[in-house]
C-alpha cells in the first residue's frame, strides 16, 4: 500500500467534497473514513483511478453521514450530486484548499492549525511542537476551529498572510525530518508566486529554497544531525542556492519589507559564505535587528543573541541572552554554545546536557548528548 499516494490526493479529494456543499469538518471525516477503506482494500484490488475512487468512497460515507442527522434538510436531495465513477480530472486542489482553510470566520492562528492538521498531513502534536504549546491545547484548538466552519460555506477564501504561515510551517516540519513535506511546501509556495505578485511570496520561496539548499549536508550517514558550522559547503545545491538570491533580490529593490524577506537574507548571507568562518555575522546581525522590529518575537532575539556571540564575542552574546526568558525554546543549547565558545566547558557541558533533555525532537536530543559528551571527554583529559 503507498501511503504516501493516499496523502498526496487527500487534499484534492477534501476539495472536492467541500466545492460540492459538504462543510469542512465533516467533509474531513469522510475523506478519513474513504483511506481507511482504501488502506483495507486496495492491497488486494487496487483501483485504476486512485483519486476517483477515494472522491466516490468519501462522497458516500458523506451522504451517509447527512443521512443519519435528521438535523439537516435537503439530504436526498445531494444523491443527484454523487460524482459517477471514473476518471476524476487532474486537477490540484491543494493551494486553493489552502486558502479555504484561512476563512475569515477563524483566527489565524486557529486557520494555519486546522490547515495543518486536514491538509498539511501533520499530527496534532508536531502542530503544537511548532507553536510551541501542549498537545492538548493545540488539540483543543483544532475542534474549536472545526465547530466554527461546521456548516460554513467556503465561499470566501482568507488572506495570503495566513496562507503564507501555513506553507512556512508545513516546510519548516518537513526539513526537520520529512522531506516530501518540504518538497511540497515548495512547489505550493511555486504556484503560488506565480499566481500572486507579493514580495512576501517571494521572499518565502527565496527562504525555502535557500534552506533547502542545505539538505544533503545538514545530516551525517548515521543520521546525526550535522551542525551549519560543520556542514560539507560541497554538498551544498548551488544551482537552488542561486535561485533563491536571484528571487530575494528581485523582491528586496520593490522595498516591502517583510519578515519572509529578512529570514531569507539571513540565509543568503550563510549561503554566500564560502567557510562558516567567512560569515558576514555583522550584517547578519543587523538583519535580525530588522527581524526582530518586523515580529517582535522572542525566539528571533534568541537567535540574534547567538549571532551576536559571533560577531562581537561570547560575552556579548551571553549579555543579549540574559535579557531574554531562560523558559524559551532552545535557550539552554544557545547558553550552552555561547559559554563554550567563551572557555567555559563545565558550565556549557552542563548546559548541552540540560539542553538534551528538553529537546523536541530525538535527533536534536542526541546531538545535544553528544556535545556534552564531547566537553567532558575534553575536560578529563
Amino acid at each position: 500500500m503507498d501511503e504516501a499516494l493516499l496523502r498526496s490526493l487527500t487534499p484534492s479529494v477534501l476539495a472536492v467534497l467541500v466545492r460540492r456543499g459538504a462543510d469542512f469538518a465533516a467533509a474531513e471525516d469522510a475523506v478519513q473514513d474513504a483511506l481507511v477503506e482504501a488502506l483495507r482494500t486496495w492491497p488486494a484490488d487496487p483501483p485504476r483511478d486512485p483519486k476517483g475512487w477515494l472522491v466516490t468512497v468519501a462522497w458516500r460515507r458523506f451522504l451517509d453521514a447527512t443521512r443519519a442527522d435528521a438535523a439537516r434538510r435537503r439530504r436526498e436531495d445531494r444523491l443527484d450530486e454523487e460524482p459517477a465513477p471514473g476518471p476524476a480530472p487532474a486537477v490540484d486542489d491543494t493551494l486553493q484548499l489552502y486558502f479555504l482553510c484561512a476563512h475569515p470566520s477563524l483566527t489565524p492562528s486557529s486557520a494555519v492549525a486546522l490547515t495543518l492538521r486536514a491538509v498539511g498531513g501533520l499530527t496534532t502534536r508536531q502542530i503544537a511542537q511548532a507553536y510551541l504549546v501542549p498537545e492538548a491545547t493545540m488539540a483543543q484548538r483544532i475542534s474549536r476551529a472545526k465547530r466554527t466552519v461546521s456548516g460554513v460555506r467556503f465561499d470566501r477564501p482568507g488572506d495570503v498572510t495566513t496562507v503564507l504561515r501555513v506553507l512556512y510551517l508545513v516546510f519548516n516540519e518537513g526539513y526537520s525530518g520529512d522531506m516530501d513535506l518540504a518538497a511540497e511546501a515548495i512547489r505550493l509556495t511555486r504556484r503560488l508566486a506565480a499566481a500572486i505578485d507579493h514580495p512576501e511570496v517571494a521572499g518565502l520561496l527565496a527562504l525555502m529554497l535557500l534552506h533547502h539548499a542545505r539538505r544533503a549536508a545538514r545530516t551525517a550517514p548515521d543520521g546525526s544531525l550535522v551542525p551549519l558550522a560543520e556542514q560539507d559547503r560541497g554538498r551544498w545545491d548551488t544551482t537552488s542556492i542561486a535561485e533563491g538570491v536571484e528571487i530575494l533580490q528581485t523582491a528586496l529593490a520593490r522595498d516591502r519589507l517583510g519578515e519572509f524577506q529578512a529570514q531569507a537574507a539571513i540565509a543568503a548571507l550563510h549561503a554566500d559564505a564560502p567557510t562558516a568562518e567567512e560569515t558576514d555575522w555583522v550584517q547578519i546581525v543587523e538583519w535580525y535587528d530588522e527581524l526582530a522590529r518586523l515580529t517582535d518575537s522572542p525566539v528571533v532575539r534568541l537567535n540574534r543573541a547567538v549571532a551576536v556571540g559571533e560577531a562581537d564575542g561570547p560575552r556579548a552574546g551571553l549579555a543579549a541572552l540574559g535579557a531574554l526568558d531562560d523558559q524559551l525554546p532552545r535557550h539552554t543549547a544557545a547558553a550552552a554554545y555561547l559559554h563554550e565558545r567563551d572557555g567555559d566547558l563545565a558550565t556549557a557541558a552542563r548546559l548541552y546536557a540540560e539542553a538534551a533533555r528538553k529537546a523536541p525532537n530525538l535527533a536534536e536530543r542526541d546531538h545535544l548528548t553528544r556535545q556534552a559528551a564531547r566537553l567532558n571527554t575534553r575536560r578529563s583529559r
